[in-house]
């Protein structure tokens, strides 16, 4: 699992050196790189026919399918709207609300640290927000809020059907709703063979290989270790892109994402800590 968000955290330096595709249009072939991946790796390593294993995923297939093309398109509009930094603390609140919809959809315990993580997580964003006087960076964070939100949907979609259900086509089924919605919007096509490389290296290993892995983790790996190791993607994205683009994260952006991952450490490494106890017999 450590893997993914390490790939993950590449979107944004990697999206910074495109030269010539469009926002829609860097969707478009991202997203079609990421399907071409996903099924050739069921064909290849799996051996399932791609429509077949997709149309077994049923509807909890089709629902995590459409959340995966809402993260897919958001990440990528809000990148070209606000900071690589701002867009990934933004996202970073994921864990907190997939924990508020468990408790609703799943009656998942909610525990007193993480309602008080989500008031301070929450703070943090309305920080960032409140201080990105540009319109266009605000513009950028509520796109970025369709990505934990969407991510909210997606996991206890997976959770409540990893036990009867293959759920990795939904990948592939996200890729392909993202294309669809994306290429009326992306024409005319403008990349170059430059950008077509970037675009299929962040099809093939920033979208599909992590996300496969991600579905194939949420079996085994508890729900705070996966929410607790997707915290690197926000800690390494700014980084990769200061680096290596250059786009060095403003202070409020350090400031609020401190506090949205303080938060967010607090309660996961709190969850883990307990989580012995409760198992040990009386």
């Amino acid at each position: 699992m450590l893997v993914a968000p390490v790939l993950w955290s590449t979107a944004g330096v990697v999206t910074r050196h495109i030269e010539r595709a469009a926002a829609f249009e860097q969707v478009f072939w991202r997203s079609l790189f990421a399907f071409v991946f996903v099924a050739f790796s069921l064909l290849l390593i799996e051996k399932k026919s791609p429509l077949k294993a997709a149309k077994a995923a049923g509807w909890p297939g089709l629902l995590s399918g459409a959340m995966w093309a809402v993260m897919f398109t958001a990440f990528v509009v809000a990148l070209s709207l606000t900071t690589t930094a701002n867009t990934l603390v933004v996202m970073s609140v994921s864990p907190l609300l997939t924990a508020l919809l468990a408790r609703m959809v799943l009656s998942d315990p909610l525990p007193p640290r993480t309602w008080a993580a989500a008031g301070a997580a929450a703070a943090g964003i309305a920080w960032m927000f409140g201080f990105s006087v540009e319109k266009s960076h605000v513009a950028g964070m509520l796109v970025a809020l369709a990505i934990p939100l969407a991510t909210a949907v997606n996991v206890v979609t997976l959770r409540a059907a990893a036990a009867k259900l293959d759920l990795v086509p939904a990948v592939m089924l996200g890729g392909a709703l993202s294309c669809l919605v994306a290429v009326p919007l992306a024409l005319p096509l403008q990349a170059s063979a430059r950008d077509l490389a970037l675009l299929a290296f962040l099809g093939f290993f920033q979208l599909g290989l992590p996300c496969m892995l991600l579905v194939i983790a949420s079996r085994t790996l508890l729900a705070p270790e996966i929410a607790l190791l997707g915290l690197l993607e926000v800690v390494l994205g700014p980084l990769w892109a200061w680096l290596g683009a250059g786009e060095e994260p403003a202070r409020v952006t350090l400031l609020g994402g401190l506090v949205v991952l303080a938060a967010l450490a607090f309660n996961e490494l709190s969850g883990l800590r307990l989580r012995p106890a409760r198992r040990a017999p009386p």
